[in-house]
């Protein structure tokens, strides 16, 4: 028998979760907002119509007002398509060949990235879109370019979608942390207390220390011996090296053995796509440009940052984030948390330049140095997160 959900600890889901209603932008992203649009309003005038299969609607395509609507690839009969066009729209049909969809409406799931698992991660749509994007990055060609650039553009719409009203902590953290590991252990923990005290997790969305906080978000509604069970199944395969396919099968085995667990974010990019995504992250959202990425998933940490030990990754990210809160150039300066003071002091003094940054600053107030992973979301509240 499956263990069940404790009663006091619910998952924490960003606002948008939800079905995105269109109402505020006019964005039509599922084939149940198409319907709902047309059944009240009987126009589509002005709207954007994003990524839906629109092939079994062309009856409806025929008659609606479609005065300067955009559509963005959603598949559609020919003759419904050439009847829009001609009443006032622009159509940008689908484009064939492709790992991916560039005009996607929604951020990723675990189950979408992983698709096809049982045959090898080789065979799944994260695998190949990565594959594309080694065959292409470099071959200079405009179009391939461009598809990225849309893509990543959909990409951060649906993010910012997902995330309305949340109040969102990034955990920042090297991948080499393994599986089985005192450290992956507590990263799991802090994870899960940051989503019980009503914060959404974000992280890289990567393996490591960021698996570790997703994965603790991913326990925060169960009851306390989940989480030890879940990192004892998750030992087995400690790292995402040599397989993946059996790095990635093992986070399934303890989906599948505790469903319904919380939300999270990851924010992973196929520019490391060596590093595949973890499957706790609820809600993915992956990039082709990791600059584009980094800024994004510190730029949408309102409520904070914390730092576990990495290495030149997290180092970059420590003064990525703080050079718009010395600025304030995104308004108040946010917490930062450095956690692991010989890590942060000694072998990559991080937080002695940080501290002389901060020094009659605004930020000054906002940053912190603890020993303990234990400590950090204490000093995070402490901070104003």
């Amino acid at each position: 028998m499956h263990p069940t959900p404790a009663q006091p600890a619910q998952p924490v889901q960003p606002q948008s979760a939800q079905p995105h209603d269109g109402s505020r932008d006019r964005e039509i992203e599922s084939l149940a907002e198409f319907d709902a649009m047309v059944s009240t309003d009987a126009s589509l005038a002005q709207h954007r119509v994003q990524a839906v299969d629109l092939t079994d609607r062309t009856d409806v395509l025929r008659t609606v007002d479609v005065t300067g609507a955009v559509f963005l690839g959603c598949p559609m009969d020919p003759e419904a398509a050439a009847r829009i066009r001609a009443a006032g729209a622009l159509v940008f049909p689908p484009v064939p060949g492709l790992p991916f969809d560039p005009y996607r409406g929604f951020v990723y799931s675990p189950d979408e990235l992983f698709a096809s698992l049982d045959q090898g991660y080789e065979a799944t749509p994260d695998a190949l879109a990565y594959a594309w994007f080694q065959r292409t990055k470099a071959d200079g060609d405009v179009f391939s370019s461009m598809l990225r650039a849309i893509h990543d553009d959909a990409v951060s719409d649906a993010l910012d979608e997902l995330l309305v009203g949340a109040r969102v902590v990034g955990v920042m953290g090297g991948h080499a942390m393994e599986r089985g590991t005192p450290e992956y252990a507590g990263a799991a923990r802090l994870g899960r207390e940051l989503a019980r005290s009503g914060f959404t997790v974000a992280t890289g969305g990567g393996p490591g220390a960021m698996e570790a906080a997703n994965l603790g978000a991913y326990a925060a509604p169960f009851e306390e011996g989940m989480l030890g069970e879940a990192l004892r199944l998750l030992a087995k395969a400690p790292s995402f090296r040599p397989s993946v396919s059996d790095w990635a099968r093992a986070a399934f085995e303890v989906r599948a053995a505790w469903p319904g667990g919380g939300s999270s974010v990851g924010i992973p990019t196929w520019f490391y796509g060596h590093e595949p995504p973890n499957a706790f992250a609820s809600d993915t959202a992956k990039y082709f440009a990791n600059a584009t990425r980094e800024d994004g998933l510190l730029s949408r940490s309102n409520a904070g940052v914390i730092f576990l030990p990495g290495a030149a990754g997290t180092v970059q990210e420590i003064f990525d984030n703080a050079t718009p809160n010395y600025y304030e150039s995104r308004g108040e300066p946010t917490p930062m948390v450095l956690v692991d003071r010989a890590h942060w002091t000694e072998r990559l003094p991080a937080w002695p330049l940080l501290r002389a940054l901060a020094r009659e600053r605004a930020m000054e107030s906002r940053i912190a140095l603890v020993d303990r992973i234990e400590e950090a979301p204490e000093a995070l509240k402490r901070l104003g997160g």
